[in-house]
């Protein structure tokens, strides 16, 4: 059965609290700290901050209003470590990256949130492929979410989940054009890139997703299992990275009367690069999973419900200016914020302006849109205008 107070109870002070998501873009600059007798160690960064100023419209005046806040982007600050060792005809790596919200909160403090998404170990070969083992970003959605052209962005901050007076991130496109690939401990396969293509397998520590009552106890016989497929080639001038990924996972209750869910999601998506200019196409589609976190996290009981999105951008880039625009949207049938179902939409139009390779400058115009099936108690309309810098090495 699905329990809409304990849904409520669950998932919504989640997303008030939670400190920081985004994932780390691919790397552009490193600073090498030792390289030594087939032996590496080295560091990489990201620190960014942003003037927001958010225009809600809620049903229900008592929360209309306009804030302000000075906060980090759809990215947190992070600080990661890496390292590099080759044994024979094995070359060994790792990496461990600190995520760091710069908001403290009101009510404790400096008690700033600190948290590990990455720290996990590989074994690579050139012939046979890599193993990744302990915890990193999830595979399906992964792609979806790490070719947004809004990376390093602002993004939506809508106020029925909690973000404008949150003192995490925002939550770019999450929700609205793709889910969260949590980060999660896993055992995943990759094959080596043959001629641009490549494919990738894990097994995932699997997650709760039906109720876990008093009387019964949720559990899963096996793994979660997700998978990835990208393919890099050129045409026509054009480089293009297309992908296909995907998860299952299925969830059981030893009390007899509560239902099993299967969840399972496919997502995809196509980036063309030409010259200045970007295209970027990608969705999903899933049933039994939280549109919002693929972990499910706050553990909010699911049902076998239909959830699908996609998220449409373009960009051009012009000497040390890159003007991008974005549309998402999701649409949930119940395992979201709203029990009933709702359409969540995103519209972003920003500008780019690089100092040099490691310093940017960033402003955005981001329209956040909830419009919920039965009823408009839920509906919602969130304007954000964000201007701000990111500093990488």
């Amino acid at each position: 059965m699905h329990n809409n107070n304990n849904a409520n109870r669950r998932f919504l002070p989640l997303l008030t609290s939670l400190a920081a998501l985004g994932l780390s873009p691919l790397a552009g600059a490193e600073i090498m700290l030792y390289d030594k007798e087939q032996t590496t160690f080295s560091t990489d960064g990201y620190i960014n901050a942003f003037y927001v100023n958010s225009d809600v419209d809620r049903a229900g005046e008592q929360y209309d209003r306009r804030q302000s806040r000075v906060k980090m982007g759809f990215l947190p600050n992070y600080l990661g470590f890496n390292m590099t060792r080759q044994v024979d005809d094995l070359k060994l790596g790792g990496r461990a990256s600190f995520w760091v919200t710069i908001n403290d909160s009101e009510t404790n403090g400096t008690d700033t949130a600190i948290d590990v998404r990455q720290f996990y170990g590989t074994v690579a070969n050139p012939e046979w492929g890599e193993v990744l083992i302990g915890k990193d970003f999830g595979l399906f959605a992964r792609s979806n979410i790490l070719l947004d052209e809004l990376l390093a962005g602002y993004g939506q901050v809508s106020d029925t989940l909690g973000l404008v007076d949150g003192g995490g991130v925002s939550f770019g496109n999450i929700g609205s054009g793709y889910p969260y690939p949590f980060p999660t401990s896993q055992i995943t396969y990759r094959t080596p890139v043959l001629e641009g293509l490549r494919i990738a397998v894990g097994i995932l520590d699997p997650v709760d997703t039906n109720d876990d009552s008093a009387v019964g106890k949720a559990y899963q016989e096996n793994p979660r299992t997700e998978s990835e497929i990208t393919y890099q080639f050129d045409l026509g001038g054009a480089q293009i990275y297309s992908w296909l990924n995907g998860t299952y996972q299925t969830s059981d209750n030893t009390d007899s009367s509560v239902d099993s869910v299967t969840s399972k999601g496919l997502g995809y998506g196509v980036q063309a690069k030409i010259g200045g200019l970007s295209l970027t196409g990608s969705g999903f589609t899933a049933k039994g999973i939280n549109p919002f976190f693929t972990n499910n996290a706050g553990e909010a009981t699911l049902r076998e419900v239909d959830s699908k999105g996609y998220l449409l951008q373009g960009s051009y880039k012009l000497g040390k200016n890159r003007l991008a625009l974005s549309y998402g949207k999701t649409r949930d049938d119940g395992n979201g914020a709203v029990n009933t179902g709702a359409d969540y939409e995103t519209r972003g139009i920003a500008l780019f302006h690089d100092i040099n390779d490691n310093l940017k400058l960033v402003a955005e115009y981001n329209q956040f849109e909830i419009d919920g099936h039965e009823g408009d108690a839920q509906n919602e309309d969130t304007d954000t205008f964000a201007v701000g810098a990111v500093l990488t090495w």
